[in-house]
């Protein structure tokens, strides 16, 4: 299973190139000192732009919810220890009836013979003397003079003041992701706005001389850019947002100067780069960050960048190669995460390791949620490395089954679409048999 990761420091280290390949749990803590160089910060926002954001503090209720004993149930209120028997009706407290204690008629003095009922609509205040409320279908209507009352119990249909939450009680705790009834909640509290955790800015780098963004023209040997868009995406369910992106060639210098322009101009919390990091001869993104480099060559002193970034493998498959270190520009530091450019390996670098480093590191997004569940077929691993395959996740009664799909190559994107989960096949179990729990990690909920 994934890790959590703590304790994580706020100072810039030093990052390397690795020999050894970490495990999924090792480059996650990685990733999060990295990302942990750098400082989000807090910000308020309206109620209504605030849904799957994180709150940063524990807010507490300003007032008690309900605010006042009012009714759950169209009917009568009235004393409880006057029944059974028959009473009078008298008066009427519709919903908002406090704003005027005239329409809000007490129970404890009769003008007539008889004990005193007071019809009341759902949410009305209960009035003085008033313990409980007789639905108005068990009795003789809304229109009669009086009716007759079967014993009732106090506190029959009413709300208690407080019952839901009381003054100064923690309303949402810190770190809460706002869900919709979490801003049901922050608005029946009368608030406008919310503290929350800033959003992290990523500046989206794809690209080698093969790739044309979509729309574009292909010539021979080319291919249609996907990870821009995947990146987009898994950025936006992960709680950050795009500052901008980039799109470059397979020419050293010309994406160190493109790289340092864009990062002045868009000042981002992170460089996220896809592709360009294996061990081919034309890879530009690790040649760009080699050791020792100055992002930025060519362009004047104070747009230049340098770099700190490290390069190695996570024994996970697909997803093995991957970077990450820092830049530093001006004052700034900034996070830089490197993956590798088959679009299901960026893909699942995205979901499994990013959203758990930006949650261990910032506070934000929600990692993908991980269940136990019963393989339906026998399952080969690999020797020295977790193979996360994807798969489909089913409800079989009681139990969580997977089905893996075909195919476990990094380029098969058309068929990881049908896939609902990742399965963690973890290394070196031979054929694990059908019948076994393995973890898988949910994509999506159907």
């Amino acid at each position: 299973m994934l890790g959590t990761v703590t304790g994580m420091t706020t100072e810039p280290a030093a990052f390397a190139d690795w020999a050894s390949a970490r495990t999924l749990s090792e480059h996650i803590a990685v990733l999060a000192r990295a990302l942990s160089t750098r400082s989000l910060g807090c910000e308020s926002v309206p109620v209504q732009a605030a849904l799957g954001r994180v709150l940063a503090s524990d807010l507490r209720a300003p007032l008690s919810l309900p605010a006042f004993d009012n009714s759950q149930m169209d009917g009568f209120a009235l004393a409880s220890a006057q029944t059974p028997g028959r009473f009078t009706v008298e008066g009427m407290i519709p919903a908002g009836a406090g704003a005027d204690a005239s329409r809000s008629p007490s129970v404890s003095s009769p003008s007539s013979s008889l004990p005193l009922v007071v019809p009341i609509m759902t949410g009305a205040p209960v009035p003085p003397g008033a313990d409980a409320v007789v639905p108005v279908e068990e009795t003789e209507g809304f229109d009669a003079p009086s009716i007759t009352v079967d014993a009732v119990e106090a506190g029959r249909f009413v709300r208690p003041a407080g019952s839901d939450i009381e003054v100064g009680e923690t309303a949402l705790p810190a770190d809460t992701v706002l869900h919709p009834a979490a801003l049901g909640l922050v608005s029946a509290l009368g608030l406008t706005e919310v503290r929350v955790r800033r959003r992290p800015r990523v500046l989206l780098v794809t690209g080698g001389d093969e790739v044309v963004a979509p729309g574009g023209e292909l010539r021979a040997g080319q291919i249609f850019d996907a990870n821009t868009t995947l990146l987009r995406a898994v950025l936006a369910e992960s709680g950050a947002q795009e500052a901008g992106s980039l799109t470059v060639d397979d020419t050293v210098d010309d994406f160190r100067t493109a790289l340092a322009r864009a990062v002045r101009e868009c000042a981002p919390d992170l460089i996220l780069t896809s592709g360009g990091i294996s061990a081919g001869r034309f890879e530009v993104v690790r040649q760009a960050f080699a050791p020792g480099a100055q992002v930025g060559e060519g362009v004047t002193a104070d747009e230049g960048i340098d770099a700190q970034v490290g390069f190695g493998s996570v024994a996970m498959q697909p997803g093995g190669p991957q970077g990450v270190g820092v830049v530093h520009a001006a004052d700034a530091v900034i996070p830089v995460v490197c993956f590798p450019g088959n679009p299901v390996s960026t893909w699942t670098s995205a979901q499994l390791l990013l959203r758990r480093a930006f949650k261990d590191a910032w506070g934000v997004g929600r990692p993908l949620p991980q269940v136990q569940a019963m393989l339906t077929e026998d399952i080969p691993s690999l020797p020295g490395k977790t193979q996360v395959r994807r798969v489909r996740l089913s409800q079989e009664g009681a139990q969580l089954q997977v089905r893996a799909l075909p195919g476990t190559s990094s380029h098969l994107l058309a068929r990881a679409v049908d896939a609902n989960a990742f399965l963690l096949v973890p290394a070196g179990r031979g054929t694990i048999p059908a019948g076994e729990e393995l973890t898988a990690v949910v994509l999506q909920e159907e």
